[in-house]
């Protein structure tokens, strides 16, 4: 199983990328985001567990998240798929240990690291432009776009670090049309798919 993160700021484009990556390369698309609201809506014992956090304010906790990604991973590995594209997790270094600690256990692990790299100001012209589209009241407010960049430049950022110490991260360039950032990724799953058969 090829097992790949891909990350990037908010407004990256990643969610856009990893769906493309999974239909073009047949890879098992995980966004926690999905999952969380997959789980919730299902009334699973992880989701309501998850909602209970939700509720109250605060974030999932790392250990609640692991469970319920392990979950679905023995719920949708099969022989079709070439492996895994993990969108938007890990978040954290500590997210990142799990993650590596869970894969390790089934003698899977993480690859190679795809990182989208995007400037602030772009980051923040294109989420306000998507917020046109898209209904979300966060998509609208520059003050809110700038603290979630905040968030991610302080917590995600160090996971450059982490991964670049595998020799794992492969940082591109998330700037240019969409056709364009997915091809300079794609020869990158490629390549892995290439020296892993």
């Amino acid at each position: 199983m090829l097992n790949i993160v891909l990350f990037g700021p908010p407004g990256s484009g990643k969610g856009t990328q990893a769906l493309k990556l999974s239909d073009a390369h047949s890879l098992i698309h995980i966004s926690t985001g999905d999952i969380f609201r997959s789980e919730i809506k299902n009334e699973t014992a992880l989701g309501l567990e998850a909602k209970k956090y939700l509720d109250a304010g605060h974030l999932v906790p790392d250990e609640v998240t692991i469970r319920m990604l392990a979950s679905f991973v023995e719920k949708n590995t099969d022989g079709d798929h070439k492996g895994i594209i993990f969108d938007g997790f890990p978040r954290t270094v500590a997210q990142a240990e799990a993650l590596d600690k869970f894969l390790k256990d089934r003698k899977m692990p993480v690859m190679k690291v795809l990182a989208l790299e995007v400037d602030d100001e772009e980051l923040i012209r294109r989420i306000l432009l998507r917020g046109k589209d898209s209904g979300r009241s966060d998509d609208n407010d520059e003050a809110v776009i700038r603290k979630r960049i905040e968030v991610y430049n302080k917590q995600t950022s160090p996971l450059k670090q982490y991964y670049r110490k595998q020799g794992k991260l492969v940082s591109l360039k998330g700037v240019g049309s969409v056709e364009e950032i997915f091809s300079s990724l794609s020869d990158e799953v490629s390549k892995l798919l290439t020296t892993n058969n």
